[in-house]
């Protein structure tokens, strides 16, 4: 989300200067690569890059590709073969062994649907979405239909001639949640689709406003997430302690909660210090859908919460109990705030992406499924 973000506001600095710019949009990976689907880059006339396609081994030839299509002023389809070890550019010095298609679109300012403004439309406001990116595998030359339409649960914009014949589909990936690969073929033609499901950015709300804050919030900024820091004590905290984009504000834990989201998108890491508010806030929280509550202090705390939350009449199901971490955070040997900072946002991205949180070393599978890059043949009349 936070490259979306970069994207959308390069582009209107672009704009603002009277430059038309290209969109650059991994669409496809047959095997392993740095970035995945979805991964986008934008660049501008005099060679200014915001976002990426890669770990900046294809930036350069992409940035020439990109030159060329804003030139020509027709989308094109690029393919990366890292796998060929023949090959000295983008083989062996890779090594990455994947195949890669990047989708570039001229990005024209006097074009209101044009591919970056659907974007913006998609990551308005804090909602899922999804964007609909229309290419072809087997006539890479042509002219490429590109990213043609956004759908959220309030809003439909689309370039295609077949809106209404993609609505169904694409009110289906978001209830799903998840993007998919579809090869449309008709009598006439064929195209393929990468529907592209885009979850609303995190929510960390911090409560207490001590100095132990200022890390996890900023670090939480670096990562795009939204961020909030609510003072139970009801004592003002202080907003040069931290980053400007974060909302500060003072309330009691039974009132809390009407200031920010809880959602499915939620964490809430409680750090007041004081057990008898974060017994208050654990209390409330637990009647939310917010998927992640962290408790500082030691696994006893947290027992002797759930045991008074319990004893008061409560019947706490598995999933309640299951989105209670306590102590905050993964195992790393962390002692300053910093490093505790870094253990509790790691523990929290891996919840929300259902990873364990373990070394990558100890994996005996890929790490990307190949199954989700499947190409899936509907037949269409």
């Amino acid at each position: 989300m936070k490259e979306l973000r970069e994207i959308v506001e390069a582009y209107d600095q672009a704009r603002q200067k009277g430059q038309d710019c290209v969109l650059a949009t991994v669409v496809h990976v047959d095997g392993s690569s740095y970035r995945r689907p979805g991964a986008r880059m934008l660049v501008t006339p005099d060679g200014q890059l915001t976002g990426a396609i890669s770990g900046g081994c294809l930036e350069g030839d992409a940035l020439r590709k990109a030159l060329f299509v804003l030139t020509r002023r027709e989308s094109m389809l690029v393919t990366y073969d890292t796998s060929d070890e023949d090959d000295a550019q983008l083989g062996a010095r890779m090594g990455c062994n994947g195949i890669i298609q990047v989708l570039m679109e001229p990005v024209r300012r006097e074009d209101a649907k044009n591919p970056v403004r659907l974007i913006a439309e998609a990551i308005e406001k804090r909602e899922a979405a999804v964007l609909l990116s229309l290419f072809s595998l087997e006539n890479k030359r042509d002219e490429q239909a590109g990213t043609c339409l956004v759908w959220k649960k309030d809003k439909f914009i689309s370039r295609s001639k077949m809106a209404e014949t993609w609505a169904e589909e694409a009110q289906k990936i978001l209830d799903e949640k998840r993007s998919v690969f579809r090869h449309y073929i008709s009598n006439t033609s064929g195209v393929h689709a990468f529907w592209e499901y885009i979850a609303p950015p995190v929510s960390l709300t911090v409560v207490g406003a001590g100095k132990d804050t200022v890390p996890l919030v900023e670090m939480a900024h670096i990562l795009g997430w939204q961020t909030s820091i609510a003072d139970t004590g009801m004592n003002q905290p202080r907003p040069d302690f931290y980053v400007p984009s974060c909302q500060f504000f003072s309330a009691k834990p039974e009132q809390l909660l009407q200031n920010v989201p809880t959602d499915a998108r939620s964490a809430f890491v409680l750090l007041t210090h004081n057990y008898t508010l974060d017994l208050r806030m654990l209390t409330q929280l637990l009647k939310t859908d917010v998927a992640y509550i962290g408790c500082l202090g030691p696994k006893k705390k947290k027992e002797r919460m759930i045991d008074e939350i319990q004893g008061s009449g409560a019947n706490l199901t598995d999933a309640q109990l299951n989105k209670i971490y306590g102590p905050v955070g993964l195992n790393i040997g962390a002692e300053t705030p910093e490093e505790i900072a870094l253990s509790i946002l790691a523990e929290i991205q891996a919840v929300f992406e259902g990873k364990d949180g373990k070394s990558l070393r100890t994996n005996t599978t890929v790490i990307h499924t190949r199954a989700g890059t499947t190409f899936e043949t509907v037949f269409m009349p």
